[in-house]
């Protein structure tokens, strides 16, 4: 072949091959995001005081936990970002599935290999029985550089397809690292909150305290000038070393929320020490948003939904199999049984065109191929749709809890007021003698029974907010997924 004929097989098969590519059509079904379960409007209202934020608005970006103007909690939030081990794992999984994207890319360019060789070989002289011509029997040396070019034409969209299936992918798990943080974020915020609260029982009993050793006090002053029995004193006795022990008791549970802090911060517990102090704070509003923006503000739906896409996409690779596969390749290089005559024109060789492969018969793979994916994509719809009812769930229960315990902390506050009015009427009739030490001992089990509760309410209030900014993404939103990953 000359090199005009060459140049023209050349031009005319790789002009073949481009249209062929750019023409070609994506065998299989367009994606288009599926229907989910939605309500015009939330049934738990927000507590008064709330707010309804617009379909764009909601909470910050980024650092929701600030809302709670607590410093110590600002310091930890921001470790959990870069040191839990959790969120670290999940960062790992966005950067495979990242480069698997860059791996699938490059099917999109043909594959050239090179490489020499050097071969001794020796041929028989007895093969020489038909009187070939030119027949050399003996010991040859062959000198090879050879240079493969291989591209396989992206005729029916596989290629394509399966870098949107892996982008899709790394997509959701972009989401993933988000669900993620937010997870554990919520979960520090959630057990700070609940070790607050220990701190805040444990302040109450330590008053309660003070109080009772002035009752214990009074009972043995009043034994002593005989106007009371060893009876009284040892049941305020009693009452003191009782709530002596709840307090040390407390320890157990603030100790194991210090310590599970710590590990959600990628710390030992040895290295993190709380200093206890009280809190009074109440709930801060939450713009809780509208319910269609839910899909776009919970990372957990998101990745849900770009699963749909990626299975979607997985349909058409497979369907793009019951077609011809079209494939150009080309070798040419320098090959000489002379070293000395090596590197030079007269060694070179090639050979280029382009081959068709078809399957003609895989007993019922492809169809297999085409079912399984079709049965993956409905699994992944239905783990939407179940992740989006979840959701709203979530936001409905912590809406209802909160507005349900709002109005329990009032309720509990007036408790709490008429057990310490009823305390004080006690003490007073006993020390005018006209009661028992029992209905003083009785008074006090009920109203620090009921002050108890109330710092049970208040931390339960502050967990189910935290909850609820959870339920809602976090302020995060769908737009924050890397477009082209």
């Amino acid at each position: 072949m000359t090199k005009a004929n060459l140049l023209s097989f050349f031009t005319t098969s790789l002009a073949i091959g481009l249209l062929l590519a750019i023409s070609g059509c994506a065998v299989g079904p367009n994606y288009h995001r599926p229907s989910a379960p939605a309500a015009p409007s939330f049934k738990e209202a927000p507590p008064e005081g709330w707010k309804q934020a617009q379909p764009n608005a909601g909470i910050s970006r980024g650092k929701w936990w600030e809302i709670y103007n607590d410093p110590t909690l600002n310091a930890m939030e921001e470790q959990v970002n870069i040191s839990n081990q959790n969120v670290l794992h999940f960062l790992a999984l966005y950067r495979e599935a990242r480069d698997t994207v860059r791996i699938a890319r490059s099917s999109y360019f043909p594959t050239i290999t090179a490489g020499a060789s050097v071969t001794n070989s020796r041929t028989s002289a007895t093969l020489n029985r038909n009187n070939q011509v030119n027949f050399i029997s003996g010991t040859n040396n062959l000198y090879s550089l050879p240079v493969d070019v291989s591209y396989q034409a992206d005729v029916w969209g596989s290629i394509r397809r399966t870098v949107a299936a892996n982008r899709d992918t790394a997509q959701a798990s972009d989401a993933d690292l988000e669900n993620a943080r937010l997870t554990f974020q919520a979960q520090l915020a959630e057990f700070y909150f609940e070790l607050k609260g220990q701190d805040s029982q444990a302040a109450l009993l330590r008053q309660t305290l003070s109080g009772y050793e002035q009752y214990l006090q009074l009972t043995q002053e009043r034994l002593s000038v005989g106007v009371a029995s060893g009876s009284d004193v040892a049941q305020a006795q009693t009452q003191y070393n009782t709530t002596q022990a709840q307090l040390i008791d407390i320890g157990v549970a603030r100790a194991q929320f210090e310590h599970a802090l710590a590990i959600l911060m990628g710390k030992p517990p040895m290295e993190l020490t709380i200093a206890p102090s009280s809190f009074n704070v109440l709930p801060p509003p939450v713009p809780v948003g509208l319910p269609s923006t839910l899909l776009e503000r919970r990372p957990d739906i998101a990745a849900a939904e770009r699963r749909i896409a990626a299975a979607n996409e997985e349909i058409g690779v497979a369907k793009a199999a019951f077609f011809p596969t079209l494939i150009f390749s080309a070798t040419g290089g320098l090959e000489s049984t002379s070293l000395s005559k090596w590197i030079g024109l007269p060694s070179r060789f090639w050979s280029l065109g382009p081959q068709f492969t078809e399957t003609l018969f895989s007993g019922g793979k492809r169809h297999a191929q085409v079912d399984f994916q079709e049965a993956a994509y409905d699994d992944s719809v239905t783990n939407y749709r179940q992740t989006v009812l979840t959701a709203f769930q979530q936001i409905e229960d912590n809406l209802a809890a909160l507005r349900i315990l709002e109005q329990e902390a009032a309720a509990q506050d007036k408790a709490v007021r008429s057990a310490q009015q009823s305390l004080a009427i006690s003490t007073e009739q006993y020390k005018a003698g006209t009661t028992d030490y029992l209905q003083v001992i009785t008074t006090q089990n009920t109203a620090l029974q009921n002050e108890v509760t109330a710092v049970g309410i208040h931390t339960r209030r502050m967990a189910a907010s935290v909850l609820l900014i959870e339920a809602l993404g976090g302020g995060w939103d769908a737009s924050q997924m890397p477009r082209n990953p």
